[in-house]
C-alpha cells in the first residue's frame, strides 16, 4: 500500500520531542537526515544509540503514516504537541509502496573483502571454490551489509588476520556480519553485542544462515561480561568509542589485535590519544571519509 510521509525541519535539540509526538500519533516509521546536506546522495545516516543525539545540528525528520491519514489532524494535534512547531514547516507528500527488501537484494552484489572473504546476498548462489570463505548475509532490520566504508574496513583487516582458533568479540554487531565473518575465516568462537535487541535477533538469523549460530554468542551490552578476547572489534561511532575505550582494553587478551571504525575523518587524533593508554602498534586506514584504527594490546 502507499503510504503519507511527513517531513519537518528542526533543531537537533528539538528531536526527542518531536520523534515521541510522531510515534504518539501513529507514525509507522521515522527517518533522520542530516538537513545541511545538499544532494540526498550526501545524506550521511547514522544509528545514534540509545539516548544519544544525531550528530547535525539541524536535523531533516521524516515519519510515514497509513496513506489514509488525516494531514490536518496530524497537523492540528502536532501543533498542540509541540508548541515551538510552525505549520509551514510540515510537508506532506504521498510514497509508493516498496518491497524493501527486495529493493536492497537487488542492489546488493557480491562483494570480495580482502585475500579471501566474500559477502554474499542471501538469494544468490557463490561459485564453488574452496579458496573463497563467504558469508551469506540477509541483513534485516539492521545495520551492516559490508557495503558501508566501515563495515569494509573491518571486514579487509579480519580478512588479513590469522584466526584460527581464537576468540573474537564484536562489540555493536549490527547484523552480525563482522563476528561471522570470523567465525567463517577460522575463529573458534565469537561473541557480539549491540544495544538494539533487533540487531540480536538479526545476528542469530544470520548466523543461522551460516551455519555458525552454534559458536555465537549474543548480547545487550548490560549483559556483556565475556572473558577477555583473542580479537577485538567494534564498529559504532567515536563518541561511544572514546567513551568505552576502557571497557574494550578489559574485552581484549594481552597483545589481542583491535580495530576499532565508525570513525569519520578528523576524529582520529583523539581516539589515536585516548587508546593509547591501553593500546600499542596503533595504525589508521581509511576508506573514502571513514577511518579505521588498529593495533594490540598493552601487555
Amino acid at each position: 500500500m502507499p503510504f503519507l510521509e511527513l517531513s519537518l525541519v528542526l533543531r537537533t535539540e528539538q528531536q526527542p520531542g518531536a520523534e515521541e509526538a510522531l510515534e504518539d500519533l501513529g507514525a509507522l516509521s521515522i527517518t533522520l537526515r542530516d538537513a545541511e546536506a545538499e544532494t540526498p546522495d550526501e545524506q550521511a545516516i547514522f544509528e545514534p544509540g540509545v539516548g544519544e543525539l544525531p550528530l547535525w545540528p539541524t536535523i531533516t525528520l521524516s515519519a510515514l503514516f497509513d496513506e489514509h491519514a488525516d494531514r490536518r489532524g496530524l497537523s492540528a494535534a502536532l501543533g498542540e504537541l509541540l508548541p515551538w512547531l510552525e505549520l509551514d514547516q510540515l510537508s506532506f507528500i504521498e510514497v509508493a509502496d516498496q518491497d524493501w527488501e527486495r529493493v536492497w537484494m537487488d542492489q546488493f552484489k557480491p562483494m570480495p573483502f580482502g585475500r579471501r572473504l566474500w559477502i554474499y546476498p542471501w538469494n544468490i548462489e557463490p561459485p564453488e571454490n574452496d579458496e573463497s570463505v563467504v558469508v551469506r548475509l540477509d541483513p534485516g532490520l539492521a545495520f551492516g551489509s559490508g557495503t558501508h566504508p566501515t563495515t569494509a574496513l573491518c571486514l579487509q583487516w579480519l580478512d588479513g588476520l590469522e584466526l584460527a582458533g581464537k576468540t573474537v568479540t564484536d562489540f555493536g554487531c549490527g547484523s552480525g556480519v563482522l563476528a561471522i565473518a570470523a567465525l567463517k575465516l577460522g575463529a573458534a568462537s565469537a561473541v557480539g553485542v549491540d544495544n538494539d535487541p533487533q540487531a540480536l535477533l538479526a545476528s542469530a538469523d544470520n548466523a543461522r544462515r551460516n551455519a555458525v549460530a552454534d559458536r555465537l554468542s549474543l548480547f545487550l551490552p548490560a549483559d556483556f561480561k565475556s572473558e577477555p578476547a583473542d580479537i577485538f572489534i567494534a564498529n559504532i561511532l567515536a563518541g561511544p568509542l572514546a567513551e568505552l575505550a576502557p571497557v574494550f582494553a578489559t574485552a581484549s587478551k594481552a597483545g589481542a589485535p583491535f580495530a576499532i571504525s565508525g570513525i569519520l575523518a578528523g576524529q582520529q587524533d583523539e581516539l589515536l590519544q585516548r587508546y593509547g593508554e591501553w593500546f600499542d602498534q596503533l595504525q589508521v586506514d581509511m576508506r573514502e571519509d571513514w577511518v579505521r584504527i588498529s593495533g594490540r594490546r598493552r601487555g
